[in-house]
């Protein structure tokens, strides 16, 4: 006999609709630096509330909360950090990656997710706000807030496109934000020439990173709208680092037109994406990702692969390859002029 299906249960709508508890618990576990004093040995709530400043109470059920989550372990009254916090969540980790919250909660993301239903009516985002204006501080926050997320795809991507690091190339990194990803490839190939495209205020501060990084006097900067400005000529390379997701299929076969006419005879653009599967749906991140586009874009999207290869082929491109990383929810399209 067949088993009969189980009732259904409303437990996932709830923890739908509890989602952003989740969101405030994070969010106030980072602002007080709950993980941080955690990581340093602080695994009793009278201590943490002596470093943080907050209520006994407060921390009490924070932490359990925390613990739901699966951001720490409670072992009595005692709480040390999950693995993923202990990587990802402590300050003291090379790996960190809470800043981004500055971005992914800020006010204007805040504000275009809570009209996600209008978004939804129109089909795209809602008439654009003073504060993304292309001289706007919000994009200097948002490429200093990606920097830390960014890094170790940064150093895999330069390692995956330049097997032969003392070959001499040009590259240009469109819309660089934090420059991360040139500031890669010129480290590992001291033989790189960077040109990094932005706007103004954002090269400035990926001018800061490339002096850090020892490479200020082979990064070059080319201020202004990667759609209308010239781009140059003679690139070996060419960084697309999610960049296309902002913009509909007509927009970015045009816009790859013109970097396929600014390469080298040999050239090659490197695209990092969060590829969807054919699905649509899967992997989840790729998926989900197309609610930000929805609400802060006219016609942006995840693509899928099968799409990347329609792109280039449109855009005269010979050959496009599907590449992974070593770990990350995105992957490369690397396609020859």
């Amino acid at each position: 006999m067949t088993q009969p299906h189980p009732a259904p249960s409303p437990e996932r709508i709830f923890t739908l609709l509890h989602g952003f508890h989740q969101t405030a618990v994070l969010q106030t576990a980072l602002e007080l630096d709950l993980f941080t004093h955690v990581g340093a040995g602080a695994h009793a709530v009278d201590q943490l509330a002596a470093l943080t400043h907050a209520a006994p109470r407060g921390l009490h059920i924070l932490c359990n909360a925390l613990v739901v989550f699966g951001l720490l372990e409670k072992a009595g009254p005692q709480y040390r950090l999950a693995p993923e916090a202990a990587a990802f969540l402590d300050r003291n980790s090379p790996a960190y990656v809470g800043g981004v919250t500055r971005f992914l909660l800020g006010p204007v993301t805040r504000d275009k997710m809570a009209h996600l239903t209008d978004a939804v009516r129109r089909g795209g985002d809602l008439p654009e706000t003073p504060s993304m204006e292309p001289d706007s501080a919000y994009w200097v926050e948002f490429a200093r807030s990606m920097a830390a997320m960014m890094a170790m795809p940064a150093q895999w991507l330069a390692e995956l496109l330049q097997p032969e690091p003392l070959v001499p190339c040009r590259v240009l990194d469109v819309a660089a934000g934090h420059g991360l990803f040139g500031i890669a490839m010129a480290r590992r190939n001291p033989k790189a020439e960077i040109h990094a495209l932005d706007w103004p205020a954002v090269l400035a501060l990926a001018r800061e990173n490339a002096a850090q990084a020892g490479i200020a006097e082979r990064y070059h900067s080319l201020p202004g709208n990667a759609l209308e400005r010239d781009l140059g000529s003679g690139y070996n390379w060419v960084l697309l680092t999610n960049f296309l997701h902002h913009f509909d299929f007509p927009t970015c076969v045009a816009f790859l037109r013109r970097v396929r006419a600014a390469l080298a005879p040999s050239g090659q653009v490197a695209v990092l994406e969060a590829v969807v599967d054919a699905d649509e749906v899967n992997p989840s991140f790729a998926s989900l990702f197309n609610l930000i586009m929805l609400t802060t874009t006219p016609a942006g999207k995840a693509y899928t692969w099968p799409e990347f290869q329609a792109m280039f082929g449109e855009a005269g491109f010979s050959h496009s390859a599907l590449r992974e990383l070593p770990a990350g929810w995105e992957r490369v399209v690397v396609a020859r002029a």
